[in-house]
């Protein structure tokens, strides 16, 4: 397989740490926890869009592309580590933000200004048309723009994934993990780690926490995993596919809806930080580890089993979100 020669540019601290969550897993007497730290992958205050970003970024560098246009949510952590890893390689950055400018930047918003992108603010039915006109006006200034879909979510972007579960592979030395957990949203995540177990022969079971969705049939979220799955399939020349039954969602964690923080969420970011001392973020991880305490407390999980959260990162949009987690 050709991963190691396809345009990749090196972004972040790897590999990421492996640890076990002793206290916590003694206090709510369930399973054995451990947490994968790709908060601390270390670019602009980590998070898991640098590893796709690294072969996002590889890829740009290798078309000829001057600069970088990606689109989000106001405090979008792809948008802030997209600004960073530009910023790293030489390149402009363009972000189409969703909603209107505050008056005062905050969270990954300070970060963005700091790190020199240009922000677009936007409502989000026009995302298609203000990305078509950003493309154009770009092109006729001379540049090279490179399109990073939202969450760096397609083929290319996966691929940091299927190199990360080899790495947790490696880093396991063989002990057994029953479940791997973590947030599920825009789906190159949840795709490269499926894609991932698969090549590097990780048996566990994979369940996605959806953060933003309440209806599987509606939204038909496990077939679009799939599809991104197998284009980066295709992308790193794997002969391995992937089905749509191959993708377990969990639903049910939606709340009052993307970005709104509530008693799940707000719950959770104590519960970690003062049993072990680590960070959620109150959009993706914060919401995930949530579902995660909530279906430990159901039983879902057998006590003797051994249960894996992947820590996304996002800790700078906590900032952001002062008057709702006080």
């Amino acid at each position: 397989m050709p991963i190691d020669s396809l345009p990749r540019f090196s972004l972040a601290h790897l590999p990421t740490p492996l640890e076990e969550l002793k206290t916590l897993s003694r206090q709510l007497a369930g399973p054995t926890l451990l947490i994968k730290r790709d908060d601390q992958t270390g670019l602009a205050l980590g998070g898991n869009k640098t590893r796709k970003l690294e072969f996002l970024v590889g890829h740009a560098l290798a078309q000829g592309a001057d600069t970088l246009v990606t689109l989000g949510a106001a405090q979008s952590n792809h948008c802030r580590q997209t600004a960073a890893a530009a910023a790293k390689a030489g390149l402009r950055c363009e972000l189409i933000l969703n909603g209107r400018k505050p008056d005062i930047a905050n969270g990954n918003l300070l970060l963005n200004e700091i790190l020199g992108a240009a922000c677009h603010w936007i409502e989000r039915s026009q995302r298609a048309a203000k990305l078509a006109e950003l493309d154009a006006q770009l092109r006729a200034q001379g540049r090279q723009p490179y399109l990073i879909p939202v969450g760096g979510s397609n083929g290319v972007g996966a691929t940091g994934y299927v190199v990360a579960m080899q790495e947790l592979v490696a880093q396991l030395g063989g002990r057994r993990v029953d479940h791997l957990v973590f947030g599920t949203s825009s789906g190159g995540t949840q795709a490269g780690i499926v894609l991932g177990a698969r090549i590097a022969g990780f048996t566990g079971q994979l369940h996605g926490l959806s953060i933003d969705k309440n209806d599987p049939e509606h939204f038909e979220y496990e077939a679009e995993v799939a599809q991104i799955s197998n284009d980066c399939a295709a992308y790193i020349g794997s002969p391995v596919r992937v089905t749509r039954d191959d993708v377990k969602v969990v639903y049910g964690y939606k709340g009052e809806g993307y970005g709104v923080v509530g008693s799940l969420e707000r719950d959770a970011i104590r519960l970690l930080a003062r049993s072990e001392g680590i960070v959620l973020d109150p959009v993706y991880a914060g919401r995930a580890f949530g579902a995660l305490v909530d279906l430990i407390c159901k039983g879902f999980f057998k006590k003797d089993e051994t249960v894996l959260f992947w820590h996304t990162g996002g800790s700078p949009a906590l900032f952001a979100y002062a008057k709702e987690l006080i």
